[in-house]
């Protein structure tokens, strides 16, 4: 986990970065297209972080829980993230 949690702390850098980039577009008049595009890189960069946490708790977490007799726990977490997103 500890692997993960670096790659995924220095994403989240990366894309804080991203936002302040687009404070400063707003603030500078940048052009409403390039402000959308960069808006929508934000959106995957913080997609691709949620599946890989999803990705890394059904390794580990759900694994654990279904082994330790929590299997409906596991169904259940396993639910909501997919119901959130599909929003």
């Amino acid at each position: 986990m500890n692997k993960i949690k670096q790659s995924l702390s220095r994403r989240l850098k990366i894309i804080e970065g991203q936002v302040r980039g687009l404070q400063e577009m707003l603030n500078n008049d940048a052009y409403c297209i390039d402000i959308i595009t960069q808006t929508s890189a934000v959106k995957q960069a913080l997609s691709g972080i949620e599946d890989a946490l999803m990705e890394n708790h059904l390794k580990t977490c759900a694994v654990d829980q279904i082994k330790k007799g929590k299997g409906v726990k596991a169904q259940m977490e396993i639910l909501k993230v997919y119901r959130l997103k599909r929003k």
